[in-house]
């Protein structure tokens, strides 16, 4: 049943590039976690466009759930199979743009029309606020998680992408990068804006708890939780410096928890090393109280990317009251320091190996409530909630 609005609540609708869809429930979590911070100040709405190449000729799909307080409309519309994949391109942008702007007049008419619009992860969608906003004079804010930006990736290219995004940004009343690090590396790209701000992801503090009783194991737990992308998240150099820990000590377990692409050859290579439900087990997919369950029993949860943002992963740890050892990337400097876990150089296998095994004789050392107050005060709904309304409400008076 659709929710009927509040009146006197900000309507904001959420344009996410990201977003759980009836074919994966995991992209862009952390996107609808902002979204539902901050339900309990505004009137949300969530406009997700998917482009489906299983949809049959010339059929659109159009669901309208209500999902924790949010109203959430998902359009998905049959992607082009012109021969030529230039062209096809094209026909699915328009067409990307088309149902965006159809989406939005079908919540104007079935909801009620946005105060507000907050993009999430630009080019394209943060292009359709704009337009949207110089017919109708209604403002858009930005926040960004994409690491394109960043140096080691280094895919922000193309002189027209450059030239629409900068003037997107520049016309948005607020961007909000979730990291200082993002927001330093979007602007070197030029990428201008009066009001940045930073506000990080969210992490549900009451679905995250520190497990209950947990006692000192002579067996330590070591977790991590990935996409299984070894470009990025550099499993491969994990599970090197597992086989080096192995020889050193044998009081421990490594857990890895989630699926992706290179899933299976990661297995492969664990297998190589004989690790493989000895020191290493694969337990794929986790969600919601099995995930919880999964990292707050651990002991150390561990991640040795090439590049990030601030993965979502590292505050729920923190909720958990779980220290972290992770490469010094993106923003994760700006949140864990030697009180949370501790930092490595990215790629350096013979360091991370080194503060590994000082770690794992160190744990007691770490206070799990201080680092679960850590995650309550900078990440919980609460405050990342009112931090969000606070920014709508001085654009929407002005």
């Amino acid at each position: 049943m659709p929710l009927q609005p509040h009146s006197k609540n900000i309507h904001v609708l959420y344009l996410p590039k990201w977003y759980p869809n009836k074919y994966d429930p995991m992209p862009g979590l952390f996107i609808k976690r902002h979204a539902e911070s901050v339900t309990k100040h505004c009137n949300i709405s969530v406009l997700y466009v998917h482009p489906d190449d299983q949809i049959k000729v010339n059929k659109t799909e159009v669901s309208i759930t209500a999902e924790e307080r949010i109203q959430t409309y998902r359009i998905y519309f049959r992607k082009s199979r012109f021969p030529i994949t230039f062209f096809a391109r094209i026909i699915n942008l328009l067409k990307f743009f088309f149902y965006n702007f159809k989406g939005i007049k079908l919540i104007s008419n079935t909801h009620r029309k946005p105060d507000l619009i907050h993009v999430n992860v630009l080019t394209r969608l943060g292009l359709i606020a704009m337009i949207y906003g110089l017919f109708t004079k209604t403002p858009y804010v930005i926040t960004e998680h994409w690491t394109r930006y960043l140096p080691e990736v280094n895919s922000f290219k193309g002189r027209l992408r450059q030239m629409i995004t900068g003037m997107v940004v520049k016309n948005a009343k607020a961007v909000m990068p979730v990291t200082e690090n993002l927001q330093y590396a979007m602007q070197l790209f030029g990428l201008k804006n009066i009001n940045y701000q930073v506000i990080p992801n969210v992490v549900d503090v009451g679905l995250f708890v520190p497990y209950p009783n947990q006692k000192n194991n002579a067996t330590k737990k070591i977790v991590h939780l990935s996409c299984f992308t070894d470009a990025q998240k550099n499993i491969s150099g994990i599970l090197r410096v597992i086989k080096k820990l192995s020889v050193i000590r044998q009081d421990f377990e490594l857990h890895l928890i989630g699926e992706g692409e290179d899933f299976d050859r990661m297995k492969q290579v664990s297998d190589k090393y004989r690790l493989t439900n000895k020191q290493v087990f694969f337990e794929g997919m986790l969600q919601e109280k099995k995930l919880t369950e999964a990292i707050s029993s651990a002991d150390l949860m561990i991640l040795f990317s090439h590049y990030e943002n601030l993965p979502v992963v590292i505050l729920e740890s923190f909720a958990c009251g779980v220290p972290v050892i992770s490469s010094r990337v993106g923003g994760i400097h700006e949140h864990l320091n030697s009180k949370r876990g501790a930092l490595v150089e990215a790629g350096n296998e013979d360091q991370f190996l080194k503060i590994l095994n000082h770690t794992l004789d160190e744990l007691a050392f770490f206070n799990k409530n201080e680092i679960r107050q850590y995650a309550i005060d900078h990440f919980g709904k609460e405050v990342i909630g009112k931090k969000l309304y606070d920014i709508y409400t001085s654009i929407y008076k002005n």
